[in-house]
């Protein structure tokens, strides 16, 4: 896998920084790791033009 190179900011409400925070140190991972996986998963909701 390529080294990232990009950094993504965004703003979230203190209750989805806390709800991050408390999936984060359920699943013992950080938030870099999770909000990859989620960006990652993405590709599989993605409709191809078949699909549509």
């Amino acid at each position: 896998m390529s080294k990232p190179e990009i950094f993504i900011t965004f703003r979230v409400t203190q209750q989805e920084k806390d709800l991050l925070k408390l999936y984060c140190e359920q699943e013992a991972r950080n938030q870099t790791e999770v909000l990859r996986e989620l960006i990652r998963s993405l590709n599989r909701r993605i409709k191809k033009p078949s699909d549509l």
